[in-house]
């Protein structure tokens, strides 16, 4: 196992595995007003869900336990020209249960590339982690340094057209598989705005 300073813990150590996860991620729109996620493992488990609404103003995501438990919240912030997300512990908005902002890398960009910076250094050194996007897909990878820590894969069916879609998640050992769910849901909400 990998000593805390090699793993890639943001929501929590719970998430931290130390092999390769595999995950499969359904996102389904299920009315005007709600869109759901459903994270399994490769062998059917739940293990996340995500609920939020399409059309609210407020533009809030929670991503809860199998039990229905918040584990976090992701918030898009209002009137940002970089389209900026902030993600806290459970379902808080308070500033002491911070732990990092997503924003987009260039607010006039062609692909959806993502800088993501932690509440420990939030905007002193540059971003923490980056994600990079495809022109063509909602494929994409997360970065640490040089180092690529998840992969993303979406996964074009007919049922993506009806409001079905499924991502396939590759999650490397000892990093955050919640870290990197959050940051599909944000990826693919801030290509679709």
């Amino acid at each position: 196992m990998a000593s805390d300073e090699q793993m890639i813990k943001i929501v929590g150590d719970q998430f931290c595995v130390p092999y390769t996860m595999q995950l499969v991620v359904k996102r389904k729109v299920e009315s005007f007003s709600n869109v759901r996620y459903d994270v399994f493992d490769t062998t059917g488990n739940s293990l996340l869900q995500v609920d939020g609404g399409v059309w609210n103003s407020k533009k809030k995501r929670v991503i809860k336990d199998p039990a229905g438990f918040p584990v976090i919240t992701l918030r898009k912030k209002a009137l940002s020209w970089k389209k900026q997300w902030q993600i806290y512990q459970g379902e808080s908005s308070e500033k002491n249960h911070f732990l990092c902002s997503v924003q987009r890398s260039n607010a006039l960009q062609m692909k959806n590339n993502l800088d993501v910076y932690l509440a420990s250094s939030y905007l002193e050194d540059g971003p923490d982690f980056h994600v990079t996007g495809s022109f063509t897909s909602m494929s994409f990878k997360v970065w640490k340094g040089n180092s690529v820590i998840a992969e993303v894969m979406h996964n074009f069916t007919w049922g993506s057209c009806m409001g079905k879609e499924s991502f396939k998640l590759k999650v490397c050992p000892e990093v955050d598989y919640a870290f990197i769910l959050a940051l599909t849901v944000i990826m693919h909400e801030t290509d679709k705005v």
